[in-house]
């Protein structure tokens, strides 16, 4: 039986421990994308060798279980022990979705350590997401690199027969909205529709500390046109959606996400509350602990305590931190936080219930 989310329930009243788990894995890229976090943080983006093996195996088992399992960098698939790696989250911490991203510039790479992973983790959900950031010129731009569309195509195509051969596996394309490629996503997103056995496309809003800010000279007006359009094609049934349980349920906690994200960037402020440090938690490749990507809250590293994070987490200082994240008011766009936000706060539920019940109708309307 498959590692059901519904788990973790309880988190919704408790609040007491992590399920979101976001490792950074490696620092290292073979693209160089403007808006990557590492090379806005230059130097300050840690010191030390990358966590290896065994010490990644001290801190999973300081862990209990998980709810979602998202591996970051750098081009995490340059590590050659990621395999390894998520096998071990995957035996002590049994995450119902672990989620891998990649830039696809290393195909048979990528082909035979997925594969890895589909074989070993049978009763997670696992989730590749593939970046494609717009037509071939705008995403070898922003990613640096010459032919890098036509090698995440290539990448696709390889990727696409996983689908019927494990039914646990998820393949989705990934854009980074930023003013960049804002006129051309809506164009883009047809392309994205048109290729065979994609089951999400999901537009991430840029965000963060960036190493060209113009970046995020968005029209957010545009963004919530693609949001709408995004929104539709799940209600008209042209593309695909999640096909772990729940499905249907994240597929409306993604529109009701694309919303908030909208009105939380035009106004510049947090509309809900903020989970951050508590239900989630960031570590990075050199075993610094963050409550959330923001990095300006630093809890602690692991390597100086004892690999254990359940001693970061008693600390003084993280308690200090999560009060300070409730009472300052900050705010983001991060995507995978909103999903915490709003599937463990019942205030959202009204609205969640709103949008689960528009997918429902609607696919039976198509089915009928």
């Amino acid at each position: 039986m498959a590692y059901s989310p519904f788990r973790h329930i309880g988190s919704i009243a408790w609040k007491r421990r992590p399920i979101q788990l976001t490792f950074f894995l490696t620092k290292s890229c073979n693209a160089r994308c403007p808006f990557c976090f590492y090379l806005s943080r230059g130097s300050n983006s840690g010191h030390g060798p990358e966590l290896s093996p065994d010490e990644i195996e001290r801190i999973s088992a300081s862990m209990g279980r998980l709810l979602w399992l998202a591996f970051s960098g750098g081009e995490i698939f340059l590590r050659d022990d990621l395999a390894d790696i998520v096998k071990t989250f995957y035996d002590r911490n049994k995450p119902s979705i672990i989620l891998l991203t990649t830039n696809g510039l290393l195909t048979n790479v990528v082909q035979a350590k997925t594969e890895a992973i589909l074989e070993y983790c049978k009763e997670s959900s696992v989730v590749l997401k593939l970046s494609l950031d717009g037509p071939e010129e705008v995403h070898d731009s922003l990613r640096g690199t010459a032919g890098a569309f036509r090698k995440a195509l290539e990448t696709y195509a390889m990727l696409r027969g996983f689908i019927g051969a494990y039914p646990n596996f998820e393949l989705g394309i990934n854009s980074v909205f930023c003013a960049a490629n804002q006129d051309r996503m809506g164009g883009f997103m047809e392309f994205v529709r048109g290729l065979d056995k994609t089951m999400t496309h999901t537009v991430s809003l840029i965000r963060g500390k960036v190493q060209n800010p113009l970046l995020k000279n968005v029209d957010m007006e545009k963004y919530l046109e693609i949001g709408k359009k995004l929104e539709a094609d799940l209600h008209d049934g042209l593309t695909g959606v999640y096909r772990f349980r729940g499905a249907r349920l994240k597929a409306a906690q993604d529109i009701l996400q694309r919303r908030l994200i909208h009105d939380t960037a035009v106004q510049a402020k947090r509309l809900i509350p903020c989970y951050a440090g508590r239900l989630n938690l960031v570590l990075t490749e050199t075993g610094d602990v963050y409550p959330c990507e923001a990095f300006d809250r630093k809890l602690g590293n692991v390597r100086e305590a004892g690999y254990d994070i359940k001693t970061i987490l008693k600390a003084d200082k993280t308690l200090a931190a999560i009060k300070a994240i409730a009472d300052s008011g900050c705010h983001c766009t991060h995507e995978c936080y909103f999903m915490t936000n709003i599937l463990f706060n019942p205030g959202q539920y009204p609205s969640l219930l709103k949008e689960y019940l528009r997918l429902r109708f609607s696919s039976a309307a198509l089915s009928g």
